[in-house]
């Protein structure tokens, strides 16, 4: 969880049609809604039952409180005490700690280590989103490409401990940190019986129940070739998640060449093909989180046939030339509303 605010690629387009009641007419208009910067990036929440505003307070204390026990850039946070016991010894870690670093772990197995946790050390370089961005010679990138392994992550289920095996090794969470923190706020709305919200970490977004007029809600998904707000499509959906990753959502530019935030840890240079973004569709936001980044990396063919093989999840892919490639999972879900844009195997 970089300390940055990020562009979002989502934009919440709340569309709401029928005969509401004057309750449901006001809550359409004027939801419960705050928004906060937290986790380096714009956290908004929106809550549309009339009688649940207090849950706001409790939502966002709980995600100050994972954020500083989550955070790489928060000392004396637990995944700082796991980098700076490297080499040396486990660090015991909290329930959540150490069901986030198992995802982690799972997602660089199930990516065969395109998406790779313990992409710290290549990312402290490139520091792409901060002031400090550059890029990195060729000798700093051989250097701590050999310390990127996330199987050499030591999880002790028993002692619950992590420890990471190499000295200079240094976890970021930060491709994930963000979705799994809102699948607790889920958790949390839950349990505060919440039918009708949305939670927007910073473009990862996920939606609870459907609008006040009983449809779902309407999202738009932003081109990711503009940094101008512009939609290029709309998405129906309840009950899901929704995060995209994309060449512009944060980079920076050397000698006319620019170098995006999605990092290959096997080259240590940024992925390139032909997408622009990815949005992925799915129940939990950890798995879009970890997904949107792995199938940006797998490229247009390889990465819909990934996702074609995996249970509820869905995606949307845009190329650089304007083409827009969905699953078959969300056929007839998905409008194209920008004409710029081709969409390819509708």
């Amino acid at each position: 969880m970089k300390k940055r605010v990020c562009l979002s690629f989502i934009i919440v387009v709340i569309i709401l049609t029928g005969c509401l009641s004057s309750s449901a007419e006001e809550m359409k208009n004027n939801p419960h809604r705050e928004t906060e910067i937290l986790m380096g990036t714009v956290v908004t929440l929106r809550i549309y039952d009339n009688d649940k505003e207090y849950v706001m307070e409790e939502a966002f204390e709980r995600i100050r409180v994972l954020e500083d026990v989550m955070s790489v850039n928060v000392e004396g946070s637990e995944i700082d005490r796991i980098n700076q016991a490297a080499g040396i010894e486990p660090v015991e870690v909290s329930d959540k700690v150490f069901k986030l670093i198992q995802d982690g772990v799972y997602y660089g197995a199930d990516t065969d280590g395109i998406f790779d946790i313990t992409i710290g050390p290549l990312t402290s370089l490139w520091q792409i989103g901060s002031d400090e961005a550059r890029k990195p010679s060729q000798d700093e990138l051989d250097e701590v490409l050999p310390l990127i392994d996330y199987e050499k992550i030591v999880l002790d289920e028993e002692n619950q401990t992590v420890f990471l095996q190499e000295a200079g090794m240094r976890l970021d969470t930060g491709g994930i940190a963000k979705g799994y923190i809102a699948d607790l706020l889920v958790d949390l709305f839950m349990e505060k019986e919440v039918e009708s919200a949305i939670i927007d970490l910073g473009g990862d977004i996920y939606v609870i129940g459907e609008n006040p007029s009983g449809r779902e809600f309407t999202i738009g998904i932003q081109d990711p070739l503009t940094t101008r707000g512009q939609s290029l499509g709309n998405i129906q959906v309840k009950d899901k998640s929704i995060v995209t990753s994309g060449i512009y959502e944060r980079f920076i530019e050397v000698d006319g060449v620019e170098y995006h935030h999605i990092l290959d840890p096997y080259t240590g240079y940024p992925i390139m093909n032909e997408l622009a973004g990815v949005t992925i569709i799915s129940e939990n936001t950890i798995d879009g989180d970890a997904l949107s980044t792995a199938v940006f990396a797998k490229g247009l063919l390889d990465g819909l046939e990934y996702v074609e093989e995996l249970e509820g999840v869905d995606a949307i892919f845009v190329t650089r030339d304007n083409e827009v490639y969905i699953s078959s999972g969300i056929t007839g879900q998905f409008e194209l509303t920008n004409d710029a844009f081709n969409i390819i195997g509708n």
